[in-house]
C-alpha cells in the first residue's frame, strides 16, 4: 500500500470528519437513536444524497483529501451500538471541567441548549463483539459509487473511526471487571472497521478525543500521571488494534473537545507528546487554531514528531463562525511548517469536525463552507511562500 500523500508540490487541504447534515438526515437520524419506527430505505435514501452533496461541496471547496462528512452516522462513536453486541440503556458521563468550575458559563450553556447523542449513550452491559459488517460494507460501497459519480477527483480518500478510549469513556463499562479488558475487547471489535477502511483503500483517521479532553472529564480531579497512564493504555490498544494495518495509511486524531468554551483545564500538548509518539501511525491531526491551543507550533519545534509522520494542523477553528482571512490560515500554515521542518510533512485541516453528532454543529452550514474555501485560499498563499 503507498503512504499517505504528502504536501510534495503545495500544501495539501483536508478536515478533520464531520460535515453539516441536512435536516431531513437530522430528523431521521434523531428519530432512530430514540428508538422510533423509521423507514431503513427512506434513511439509507436520505444518507446517500447527503454523502453525495459533501462530496460535491468539498470538491466545490478545493478539499484535496475528502471523506463522506460521516452523513450516514449519527454520530462519530455511538454508531457502534448498531454494530456491536454487548449495549444498551444510558451512560452519564462527568461534564467537562468548564462547566463545573464556572456558574455563569454552565448558565450560559444551558440557555442555549442543542440536541447531542453525546450526552448519554448507551452502556456496556454484556460482551463487546463487532457483530454486523453490513452497515459498514454498505457505507464504503456507497462512498465508492459516490465517488465515481464526480468530475472531479481527491487527491486522497480518508475515513474515521472512534478510538477504543473514547468509547470506554463514553459507552460506560458494567461488564467487563476492569478497565484494561474492557479497552481490549472494544480494540478487538474495532479492528474490524480499521481494517475494512484501509483495505478499501482509505486513510484511516483514529478519532482520540479521549487522549487529551478525558484530562478535563474523567479524570479532573485526579493526578496528571493517572491522566497520563491512560493515554498510554489506550494507545497499546489502538497499536493492537492496528495489527497488520500499515502505520503509515493511519492517521490519529487527538482533541480537546470540540465546543464553545474557556477550556482552561486542557492538558498542555508537551505533556502528551511523548506518549503519543508510542502510536503506530503515521500522522497527527491536531487542534491549533483555537484560541487555547494556537501557540502549540512551539512545543512541535521542541518536541519534533516521530521521523516521518505527517501533521494535520487544525488551521480553521470549527466552533466559531467567524470564518478567517486566508492570510489568517496561510500564517497558521507557515507556523506549522517551521515547527515541523518541512511543508512536505504539513496538510491544512480544520481543528475538528463540524457536525459531531447529528445536528450539533456550532457553525452555520453556509460558513463551514466558507471556512474551507479559506482553508484552500490560505494553502495556496502558504504554498507560494513555502515552495
Amino acid at each position: 500500500m503507498t503512504p499517505m500523500r504528502p504536501s510534495e508540490t503545495r500544501i495539501l487541504t483536508t478536515h478533520a470528519g464531520s460535515l453539516p447534515r441536512p435536516k431531513e438526515l437530522v430528523a431521521l437520524q434523531l428519530r432512530a437513536s430514540r428508538g422510533e419506527p423509521v423507514d431503513p430505505a427512506a434513511l439509507a435514501a436520505a444518507a446517500a444524497r447527503a454523502t453525495r452533496r459533501a462530496l460535491a461541496r468539498q470538491l466545490e471547496c478545493g478539499i484535496d483529501v475528502g471523506n463522506d462528512g460521516e452523513q450516514p452516522r449519527e454520530s462519530f462513536f455511538t454508531y457502534l451500538r448498531y454494530r456491536m453486541s454487548g449495549f444498551a440503556g444510558e451512560s452519564r458521563r462527568p461534564p467537562v471541567a468548564d462547566l463545573v468550575r464556572f456558574a455563569s458559563y454552565r448558565a450560559l450553556a444551558e440557555a442555549q441548549p442543542r440536541v447531542t447523542l453525546l450526552a448519554s449513550p448507551p452502556r456496556a452491559v454484556g460482551e463487546v463483539n463487532y457483530v454486523d459488517r453490513g452497515p459498514l460494507e454498505r457505507e464504503l460501497a456507497d462512498f465508492a459509487g459516490a465517488l465515481r459519480e464526480q468530475d472531479a477527483r481527491f487527491a486522497e480518500t480518508f475515513w474515521t473511526a472512534p478510538s477504543p478510549g473514547i468509547v470506554a469513556c463514553a459507552m460506560q463499562n458494567d461488564h467487563y471487571a476492569t478497565l484494561a479488558e474492557y479497552l481490549e475487547a472494544l480494540a478487538r471489535a474495532l479492528a474490524v472497521e480499521y481494517r475494512a477502511i484501509v483495505d478499501a483503500g482509505h486513510v484511516l483517521q483514529i478519532d482520540a478525543p479521549d487522549l487529551a479532553m478525558e484530562r478535563h472529564r474523567l479524570f479532573a480531579d485526579r493526578p496528571l500521571g493517572e491522566f497520563l497512564d491512560f493515554v498510554r493504555l489506550v494507545i497499546a490498544a489502538i497499536n493492537r488494534a492496528l495489527e497488520g494495518v500499515p502505520p503509515e495509511r493511519v492517521r490519529l486524531h487527538v482533541c480537546w473537545g470540540n465546543y464553545q468554551g474557556p477550556h482552561l483545564f486542557d492538558v498542555p500538548l508537551e505533556d502528551l507528546l511523548p506518549a503519543l509518539g508510542e502510536a503506530r501511525v503515521g500522522a497527527l491531526v491536531l487542534s491549533m487554531a483555537n484560541p487555547r491551543h494556537a501557540h502549540e507550533h512551539r512545543v512541535l519545534a521542541q518536541w519534533p514528531l516521530p521521523a516521518g509522520w505527517l501533521l494535520c494542523a487544525g488551521v480553521i477553528d470549527t466552533t466559531t463562525n467567524y470564518v478567517e482571512h486566508p492570510e489568517v490560515v496561510a500564517e497558521r500554515i507557515e507556523l506549522a511548517a517551521r515547527a515541523v521542518g518541512d511543508p512536505r510533512r504539513v496538510l491544512a485541516c480544520t481543528d475538528c469536525g463540524f457536525d459531531t453528532s447529528t445536528g450539533f454543529g456550532m457553525v452555520a452550514e453556509e460558513l463551514v463552507w466558507e471556512k474551507l474555501k479559506a482553508l484552500r485560499a490560505g494553502a495556496e498563499l502558504a504554498s507560494a511562500r513555502l515552495f
